[in-house]
């Protein structure tokens, strides 16, 4: 299968609407698609790439106090 292929693929099942998108309309899904899935791939590659956010990589036992056992 080829690269192009399989991104006409994604394209294709990404352009299936979701309930709040359709709710809210598209004049064309597969162009809207193809947007969403260009700029997932450049903050997938880049995790900076995306304006205002930060992703943050951290476990459980960073962000969570635990919680003492009684004596």
């Amino acid at each position: 299968m080829s690269d192009a292929k399989s991104d006409q693929e994604r394209v294709e099942s990404r352009a299936h609407l979701l309930p709040e998108e359709a709710a809210a309309g598209s004049e064309d899904p597969e162009a809207q698609a193809e947007a969403i899935l260009t700029e997932s791939d450049i903050r997938e590659d880049n995790p900076n790439a995306a304006p205002d956010t930060i992703l943050e990589r951290r476990t459980s036992e960073q962000t969570v106090t635990p919680i003492e056992p009684p004596d």
